[in-house]
């Protein structure tokens, strides 16, 4: 691709039809969730890959972006050895779709790799490239679910602020709280972002899900002004979640009727019903052209 190729024209691009691929139905377009934490070992890559199982099991045409581009770690949880990551699209030697793997039940996932290029360090004539890519994948696909580093790091910030959604995941840990909130208040104060969706992993109860929650609200609501927390619930503490780690399996598909597994479905079909408030902010051609505008 040259310098020529205007965003304009990526953008024009993107809404012309292609016979090749099947297209999203007339009036929807693909919802861009994003799944963050403040914090380390929240169990997050392992909550995008169940939810993605799950809502492919519902019918959802789901592809995984893992966006820890100095860390990768999706594929290593599901026992993948992919050839090719993003590297290799950003260096213009490999489309998304030759880079894709598949995944458990058919989930899609673009694979990253440690010491990937920031996208802060990509070139104009890169950035182009890759939002033309991914704007060309756009088109055959409902949900694109994204695995954001831990930490409030550039790209961690790119990711979350392009979403259209965004998931906050913590656990009852007091240290996880508190880097919760941090990146709350960086995404709000900063970049005037006003709505998370806040997801507790590893609780005893739903009493304890619930109480993280109404802490997390609580110092939310006095420090921060005109922030909406949404509850999208809690994943029960588990031990066939660390078993099905192990065996480099999800646990919906080793231990489908176990309680988290359970909760993982359940969590799913109130995504999978959803009705969208805003169609285009969910385009994933916005989405694109939201990081190269950061």
């Amino acid at each position: 691709m040259h310098q020529a190729d205007t965003l304009e024209k990526i953008m024009d691009r993107n809404q012309s039809p292609r016979p090749r691929h099947a297209a999203a139905a007339p009036g929807r377009y693909p919802r861009v969730i994003c799944v963050t934490s403040g914090k380390g070992g929240v169990g997050k890559t392992n909550i995008v890959a169940n939810l993605a199982y799950c809502l492919t099991r519902l019918g959802q045409r789901v592809v995984v972006l893992d966006a820890d581009l100095n860390l990768a770690n999706i594929d290593v949880l599901l026992g993948l050895t992919p050839r090719y990551n993003l590297n290799h699209v950003f260096l213009g030697e490999k489309t998304l779709r030759e880079i894709m793997v598949t995944g458990p039940g058919g989930i899609a996932i673009l694979p990253a790799s440690s010491g990937v290029l920031e996208l802060a360090e990509l070139t104009e004539e890169q950035k182009l490239y890759f939002l033309a890519e991914m704007a060309e994948l756009g088109d055959s696909i409902d949900i694109l679910l994204i695995d954001t580093a831990a930490g409030i790091n550039k790209n961690v910030i790119y990711f979350t602020l392009a979403a259209e959604e965004r998931i906050i995941v913590l656990t009852p840990e007091p240290t996880s709280l508190t880097d919760a909130y941090a990146m709350i208040k960086v995404l709000s104060t900063r970049h005037d972002v006003k709505r998370f969706r806040i997801l507790v992993n590893s609780a005893q109860s739903e009493k304890e899900g619930l109480a993280v929650f109404r802490q997390l609200t609580l110092v939310a609501d006095r420090f921060l002004d005109t922030l909406s927390l949404d509850y999208l619930g809690c994943l029960p503490y588990d031990k066939k979640l660390p078993q099905a780690v192990r065996a480099q399996r999800l646990v919906t598909e080793l231990s489908p009727h176990s309680p988290v597994a359970a909760m993982f479905h359940k969590l799913a079909k109130v995504i999978a019903e959803e009705q969208k408030v805003s169609q285009a902010d969910g385009n994933i051609k916005f989405f694109w052209k939201g990081l190269l505008d950061l």
